[in-house]
């Protein structure tokens, strides 16, 4: 038995849509499966200069800023540590983000504990970002006193 030619050229059309639907998917899987995997971070901004009036004792030879979160809970630890460098010559400043976001925004930190060691100039000579360990703070505070481009 014989279809209607009207028959035929609809069952025609919807095998075709079919195989287009069919093929649209196929490229789009394509596509998708050649996209990029999203960027991953590198690493965290750290300022390389502070301007030393946005900090107490402007005129001491050195800062050590550790900006800090109240959320954070490597962040007291870190604070503890530099706290111990404190001398007539070494300022030790925490800058809590909710206490003064106004500094967090302006050096643009985007990660705590980041502790920042500038010079009288306010050129940061060290950083860290996350909990240093003690070792390594102490080393790099001599490195940057004592070491090649010291301040006088």
């Amino acid at each position: 038995m014989s279809r209607p030619v009207g028959q035929h050229g609809a069952v025609e059309r919807l095998v075709l849509a079919g195989a287009l639907v069919l093929a649209a998917l196929a490229v789009a899987w394509a596509v998708r499966r050649r996209q990029p995997d999203a960027p991953t971070r590198d690493g965290y901004a750290v300022p390389g200069q502070l301007d030393r009036g946005d900090f107490p004792e402007p005129d001491a030879p050195w800062l050590v800023a550790v900006f800090t979160s109240a959320t954070c809970d490597a962040c007291a630890d870190t604070v503890a540590k530099a706290r111990a460098l404190a001398s007539p010559s070494v300022v030790v400043e925490e800058v809590e983000l909710v206490e003064h976001g106004d500094l967090h925004r302006r050096y643009g930190i985007d990660a705590v504990p980041l502790l920042l060691l500038a010079d009288g100039e306010g050129v940061v000579r060290a950083s860290f970002v996350g909990p240093p360990s003690a070792t390594d703070l102490w080393a790099a505070v001599a490195e940057v006193r004592d070491g090649p481009g010291a301040p006088g």
